[in-house]
């Protein structure tokens, strides 16, 4: 019986790695830079030379761990493979076996990061306790990651659960990052939140404390909370797309709970005065019991979803 198991987390700039016991206590966790140049043919490399690094310090015997998990930003099937990571710059390739064969045949599981990270909100964060849920991570952009009886629902290319670019906007002249316009990324991300109150503030004289410094996602609710009328308003607004699109979600998947993270998650239980009304307008009237919870494991909610992938 394998006592250990390792999750890695691959981003553009670290890869975060952690070693796990097989009941999801974390035993050690680090980082490594992550070497993109020249096609990113050095990660891979790197990650196995570093897992076995920790095993030489642990004394730890290859019998002894149960495999490798990994959470890479791109688009990752059912069979491990990977459908092209622009940012690492690697084309397609099998995740489970490249590494595998550099670790020597031990077990690994690929996943899409954010996918990853909702497995292990499930598994030890905000989802504890249940099997069916969605979580959204509301950073940069807009990720998510569907977790239905447990298990990650990745669809046919690995492309289940981009939230982020469902179409909540008919009128927008702005592109998303994806190519597309009024994708929900481009209003309940951090820079949506900061393009809506930019936007406001230039189609309005009204008072503001956000004329009077950085405009952020972090400034907007933080002058909400002060109760400044016009972050209120921006509040709304982000609110009313983003409650909206968990609506629709809700509606084809029918999770018992959304897991909200990333950095405008740190605004805290205010974000929910804002969403809820939206979505309890237009939710089907079957799935208006859904929880919503705030994200607990933060940055190192990939690794343990990355573990939690050779548990399954």
């Amino acid at each position: 019986m394998a006592d250990y198991v390792f999750g890695v987390d691959i981003g553009g700039t670290t890869v975060k790695l952690g070693l796990f016991d097989v009941s999801g206590n974390v035993l050690d966790k680090w980082e490594i830079p992550t070497r993109t140049g020249d096609s990113g043919r050095n990660i891979l490399p790197d990650i196995a030379g570093s897992v076995r690094a920790k095993m030489d310090e642990k004394g730890i015997a290859e019998k002894d761990v149960a495999g490798v998990g990994v959470g890479a930003p791109g688009p990752v099937d059912g069979s491990g493979i990977i459908h092209k990571a622009v940012n690492l710059g690697w084309g397609e390739m099998n995740l489970k076996e490249e590494l595998g064969a550099l670790l020597g045949g031990m077990r690994v599981e690929g996943g899409n990061d954010a996918n990853v990270a909702a497995l292990g909100e499930m598994w030890k964060g905000g989802g504890q306790g249940y099997r069916d849920l969605v979580a959204v991570t509301l950073g940069t952009g807009v990720g998510g990651g569907i977790i239905i009886g447990g298990r990650i629902l990745t669809g046919a290319t690995g492309s289940g659960g981009e939230i982020g670019h469902i179409h909540v906007e008919d009128h927008e002249s702005e592109a998303c990052g994806c190519g597309n316009y009024g994708c929900l990324e481009e209003y309940a991300s951090a820079t949506g939140i900061t393009r809506l109150a930019r936007r406001r503030l230039q189609a309005s004289s009204q008072d503001s404390v956000l004329r009077e410094g950085e405009v952020s996602a972090k400034t907007v609710f933080d002058a909400v909370k002060a109760g400044d009328a016009l972050a209120v308003e921006v509040a709304k607004q982000f609110g009313e797309y983003l409650g909206k699109g968990l609506a629709v979600i809700a509606g084809v998947v029918n999770p018992e709970i959304f897991v909200i993270g990333g950095g405008v998650s740190k605004a805290g239980e205010v974000l929910f005065e804002y969403i809820r009304p939206a979505f309890d307008r237009t939710v089907f009237h079957g799935c208006k019991n859904t929880k919503f919870a705030l994200a607990t494991l933060g940055n190192d909610a990939g690794i343990y979803g990355a573990a939690r992938m050779v548990l399954d």
